[in-house]
């Protein structure tokens, strides 16, 4: 059972995110594992500063890196697939009657849950061939959280790839400056036609009751969630080593983030002085006995 409208975590910033929960029992799984078999996650790949060489992060809130969110985006459609609670879909939504391809699809296809490297190559192609940002892909997972919530529906072999598809055009619209039209997407899906896109662009935005918004607090707390998922499941973000001018640059931003605070202090000094001066009041020295 999907959680009440009120804790939708699409919505409201303090709701847990449905796939991080979905996610869980797997990263239980695999740590019993890791500690049976006396395994530590991650402990090769990860790389650490020394005095020779920093790593940095190259993925922040405000520009997450691209191959590593959509990464993690797939990996939690995967977990929404593979731990969903039924198969409840909408005929508009299910590829049987809706194909992406001219080709015939073996019914057996249908059967069997899609891997992560399966989605992300279908992700990653449009992606791709779109130009879309890693905003989007996060702004994406949003819309398909809020899709499976307000029309109470599952996301399975049958429909993940209409429904990603529709989260992904209508994220596209909203959130990149220089939207992809339905025709565009026709382009990189050849079988699919114009029609078929703008029908399931309208259901999809009546079943969200038209609700595009996104606050920055979801859209951060999603990110976070995303890294949290990431480190569970051992997919490192990418670390690069501190080269001459990456430095530069954030020594020079940090000294744009300093001058600005000393600028907001003296205003507020001046602000201060001028409130006192305007009420009358003067400050008496503390007494301390």
């Amino acid at each position: 059972m999907y959680l009440a409208l009120e804790s939708n975590p699409s919505d409201h910033p303090r709701a847990s995110t449905i796939f991080l929960s979905k996610s869980q029992t797997d990263v239980r799984e695999k740590r019993k594992s890791n500690h049976l078999n006396h395994v530590s996650p991650g402990h090769l790949t990860k790389k650490y500063s020394s005095c020779s060489t920093i790593f940095l992060d190259d993925s922040t809130v405000s520009q997450p890196n691209l191959r590593t969110t959509i990464k993690c985006v797939t990996l939690a459609i995967y977990y929404h697939i593979k731990n969903r609670d039924a198969n409840r879909s909408l005929d508009i939504f299910d590829e049987r009657s809706h194909p992406l391809t001219r080709e015939k699809v073996p019914e057996e296809y249908f059967k069997h849950d899609p891997e992560h490297k399966f989605i992300y190559r279908f992700v990653r192609t449009l992606f791709s061939a779109a130009q879309l940002t890693a905003e989007c892909a996060i702004v994406t997972l949003v819309y398909l959280e809020r899709l499976l919530t307000y029309a109470e529906i599952d996301i399975c072999p049958t429909n993940w790839k209409r429904i990603v598809l529709g989260a992904i055009l209508l994220a596209s619209k909203v959130w990149d400056d220089q939207a992809v039209w339905n025709v565009d997407y026709c382009q990189i899906l050849k079988d699919i036609t114009v029609e078929d896109m703008n029908e399931m662009e309208r259901h999809f935005l009546e079943l969200l009751q038209f609700n595009i918004n996104v606050p920055a607090s979801v859209y951060a707390k999603y990110y976070f969630d995303l890294r949290s998922l990431a480190d569970d499941n051992n997919l490192n973000f990418l670390f690069a080593p501190l080269s001459k001018e990456r430095a530069q640059n954030l020594e020079a931003i940090s000294r744009l983030c300093e001058d600005k605070y000393k600028d907001l202090c003296r205003a507020a000094v001046r602000r201060s002085l001028s409130a006192d001066n305007f009420i009358g009041i003067r400050r008496s020295n503390a007494i301390l006995s």
